[in-house]
């Protein structure tokens, strides 16, 4: 089958100017309703429900993913399946958020009853404030749009658009009000990259003890690269007799100083350290490594406690492994 690209290229981009318009259409529907939702919301001493059927089912289940992992707790309960037992999973003081485009989906409307009888509020979602669904709804949320953007009139595209800002729009609104944190954020995502950044502390993926490279300042330089290759982490630092930091010794320092190394068995470790090297606390997060890494461009940072005392080591490649970078 041949193409016209120009065709092609004039079709994705009225669906993207219809799309664009039903989104900012909604803008003037933010009101006095979604603040009465929102405020709902915030009152529940339960969960949001979301449910809704066919492609208002699809958005519902972004919805109430979006809403779970910002401070809602909310969860999916697919309509047809309430029916046949998923009803159990709603509670008297839980909230349900209807979504459907016609206002008129079977499966949605035979849980009103239900949801009555259990004395439980919804709110609804739909494209036509004169519908069932909608006159029943303790708040109305307006979704309607002037049209699809699918030729046909037919496939839900717009208005599933709408649907799905409208709710992102709901759910920052309640992460704003709750004041909902990056860190709040993170631990409802301990297993991806924002989650390691934000929870991993620089105690958690640091050397200590036994793994620590280090050796006392009258130690020769000999003595030092047998600590930095028992290590394999490019570095040992060098402590008084006290144990105080006072610098470190790095695969770089012996590179710049490759002239002076003629016997490394006599040479003091404190003729080549790096004196004052840069440090960082246990407690500050992983992330903040990388920053000071990449900012000096170091390979590595020894750690120290509040009395300046070395409790620890890592390099870039711990960073990497504990999947922080």
């Amino acid at each position: 089958m041949s193409i016209d690209p120009q065709r092609l290229i004039q079709a994705a981009t009225e669906v993207l100017n219809t799309e664009a318009r039903a989104i900012n259409d909604l803008v003037g529907r933010i009101d006095d309703h979604f603040v009465q939702a929102s405020q709902r919301i915030l009152d529940c001493n339960g969960h949001l429900i979301v449910t809704g059927m066919g492609k208002s089912g699809h958005i519902g289940h972004k919805i109430a993913a979006t809403l779970a992992s910002t401070g809602t707790p909310a969860f999916f309960v697919h309509p047809a399946e309430a029916s046949h037992g998923d009803l159990g999973m709603i509670r008297s003081d839980d909230l349900l958020l209807a979504l459907s485009n016609s206002g008129e989906t079977e499966e949605v409307l035979k849980l009103l009853p239900v949801i009555k009888r259990l004395g439980i509020g919804l709110i609804a979602m739909t494209g036509n404030p004169e519908s069932t669904l909608a006159k029943h709804a303790d708040i109305h949320l307006d979704t309607s749009v002037d049209q699809e953007a699918c030729p046909l009139g037919l496939a839900p595209t717009a208005s599933t658009s709408a649907q799905l800002a409208l709710g992102d729009a709901l759910a920052v609104a309640l992460l704003d009000a709750r004041g909902f944190t990056a860190e709040d954020f993170a631990r409802s995502h301990p297993g991806g990259k924002l989650g390691r950044q934000l929870l991993l502390s620089i105690a958690d993926v640091m050397h200590a003890g036994d793994d620590l490279p280090r050796v006392h300042d009258q130690a020769s330089l000999a003595e030092a690269i047998v600590e930095m290759t028992r290590s394999r982490l490019g570095m040992c630092a060098v402590l008084d007799t006290e144990g105080n930091l006072l610098g470190v010794v790095t695969d770089g320092d012996l590179r710049r100083h490759v002239d002076e190394l003629d016997d490394i068995r006599s040479l003091p470790v404190r003729r080549i350290m790096t004196a004052n090297p840069r440090t960082i606390s246990p407690d500050e997060l992983a992330a903040r490594a990388v920053a000071i890494m990449q900012d000096h461009r170091i390979q590595g940072l020894l750690v120290v406690d509040e009395h300046q005392q070395l409790v620890g080591a890592l390099n870039f490649q711990d960073l990497l492994q504990a999947g922080v970078v």
